[in-house]
């Protein structure tokens, strides 16, 4: 069983991992807490809330599979509390707990954490991109050898990896999260910096972005099946 900790007591609680210490390089992984009901919901209104949590358990096995052997320092980011006892391994990760009213604001304080804490080159991804690949980050932090910022675009209107090598508050303001105008507005941000821009990529929100994925398809006959049993 996950020992789970509140908000109440996270900086208690929260990992160190002194071999994270280092790197100059940080990886900031968000993450939500896999919960029945309270993950993936835009996708469990058409293959329900079971399967929907099913699918989002193998996103994040997916997401430790492509991170855990990165030669950077790494970061896991909880949405609701901070579980002890988890995929996320204390020898590869460090454990936080968001903090802010909004995604923008969640991601300005783990980023202003980390350049406060020494950090260089720091990256954010989220844990449901399937497309997502060990190379696709280690090309990210590759791009901020010349770069000041790195941004992956996700199909969806959003992105699905920022980095940045200082802290631009403009970028986690001001924006609709969620919404398909987050990269336009985050470019727009960026226009008078030096910025690349990484291969297209989806991540997983609905239905639409997995039924034509091999991958995914025991998770939806196991739905099917399921539904014709009931």
């Amino acid at each position: 069983m996950s020992i789970i900790l509140s908000k109440s007591n996270y900086k208690e609680a929260a990992s160190v991992n002194y071999m994270n210490l280092v790197s100059k390089n940080l990886l900031l992984i968000f993450t939500r807490n896999p919960q029945l009901g309270k993950c993936k919901t835009r996708l469990a209104n058409t293959v329900g809330d079971k399967t929907a949590l099913n699918i989002y358990k193998f996103l994040l096995e997916h997401t430790v599979s492509i991170t855990k052997n990165l030669n950077v320092a790494k970061q896991v980011w909880y949405s609701e509390e901070i579980w002890e006892n988890d995929i996320w391994s204390p020898q590869f990760y460090d454990k936080r707990l968001q903090v802010g009213a909004h995604l923008g604001l969640r991601m300005a304080h783990a980023f202003e954490e980390g350049f406060s804490s020494g950090f260089d080159k720091i990256i954010v991804i989220g844990s449901d991109l399937y497309d997502l690949s060990q190379a696709d980050i280690e090309e990210a932090f590759a791009r901020l050898e010349d770069h000041d910022f790195v941004v992956g675009p996700a199909e969806d209107g959003g992105y699905y990896l920022l980095g940045m090598k200082f802290l631009k508050p403009d970028l986690f303001h001001h924006k609709s999260w969620g919404s398909p105008t987050v990269l336009k507005d985050t470019l727009g941000d960026l226009q008078h910096e030096k910025h690349a821009i990484l291969a297209l990529r989806n991540d997983v929100d609905r239905f639409e972005d997995i039924k034509n994925n091999d991958a995914f398809k025991p998770f939806l006959n196991t739905n099917k099946n399921d539904a014709e049993t009931t």
